[in-house]
């Protein structure tokens, strides 16, 4: 059986759509194995889909002027006849493919993203995110990360500074949750995010002793992933990491401010999202807000709001 998968370019969105392709793997797997698996996504969200169960080819769109990348994937996909197209961009190439069946999410700002996306193939309740790591991957994970001790993840960055919590309160915070008496005395400090974003965290390198401090920025995906499910706890801004950390299944508290998390709160049990007093709008409508600033919009945050907020996540999750 052949099933094309197109989700989205954004790391985040893609996370979320894989509770989706997780069912389509175990729902349509026959006496022969399981179907035969082509994602479409972007560059920085392909690591997440390689190696994955029955993922046999995974198609990079990389953005071209004149909507080049979306002829390109017609051009490589028109040629066969697929059993399923799933198109979670709700792009018109599903409906030019030939397919037994078809399903194309349509846009809807009023259910949480992984509601939204479940919602394309009537499931209800919806897959949980989840990905797919080798046993070398984890072994990687394992050797990194000390046992016997806690693991506070953090995930500091974000792709738009309005979105991102002040590095300086991220110091502060782990200083609190790690020090003694803190909810996590003695952790080990797992620092995480993109490539190249070493700058924007220089405040969290001091926070903490060295020998308790575990540098992954720039670490691939599924190796973060990994670590994430040795973690006891991801405190971090509206990110792909904040969903990655929820898909890991570990308690995870997302930091919002300019961005809904009634759409895009981390999913899953044992997670959790906190905001200032402001909602999105408040913020986004204020007649000061500069969309373009590289100020913070989420100064009304406190340190103290997101310790307590840690805090009852572990009570609640029994952790």
């Amino acid at each position: 059986m052949r099933l094309l998968f197109i989700t989205s370019n954004r790391i985040g969105d893609a996370i979320m759509s894989t509770g989706l392709l997780g069912h389509l793997m175990e729902t349509l797997a026959g006496p022969e194995g399981g179907p035969d698996i082509t994602v479409v996504c972007g560059p920085v969200a392909a690591p997440l889909f390689a190696g994955a169960p029955g993922v046999s080819n995974v198609h990079v769109m990389r953005k071209e002027k004149y909507s080049l990348h979306w002829w390109r994937l017609l051009r490589a996909t028109f040629g066969t006849r697929w059993d399923m197209v799933v198109d979670i961009r709700g792009s018109a190439t599903a409906y030019v493919l030939r397919t037994r069946k078809r399903f194309v999410l349509k846009p809807d700002h009023t259910k949480p993203r992984v509601e939204h996306i479940g919602g394309v193939m009537g499931l209800n309740p919806p897959p949980s995110p989840r990905l797919w790591p080798s046993e070398i991957t984890r072994a990687r994970a394992k050797a990194l990360l000390p046992e016997g001790v806690p693991i506070l993840a953090i995930g500091p960055t974000a792709n738009w500074p309005k979105k991102m919590w002040p590095q300086e309160r991220y110091a502060e915070l782990v200083q609190a949750m790690m020090a003694p008496g803190g909810r996590l005395e003695g952790a080990h400090l797992l620092l995480t995010g993109g490539p190249g974003e070493q700058d924007q965290v220089k405040a969290l390198y001091d926070a903490v002793p060295q020998d308790r401090l575990i540098d992954q920025i720039g670490a691939d995906l599924i190796d973060t992933y990994a670590q994430f499910e040795r973690a006891s706890l991801f405190i971090g801004n509206d990110s792909g990491l904040m969903h990655l950390a929820a898909a890991a299944g570990i308690p995870t508290l997302g930091l919002f401010g300019p961005t809904r998390d009634d759409l895009y709160a981390p999913w899953g049990d044992n997670c959790a999202s906190i905001r200032g007093r402001r909602t999105c709008d408040e913020i986004t409508s204020d007649p000061t807000y500069d969309f373009d600033s590289p100020d913070s919009a989420m100064t009304d945050l406190t340190v103290d709001q997101v310790v307590k907020a840690a805090s009852d996540l572990l009570d609640r999750v029994g952790s």
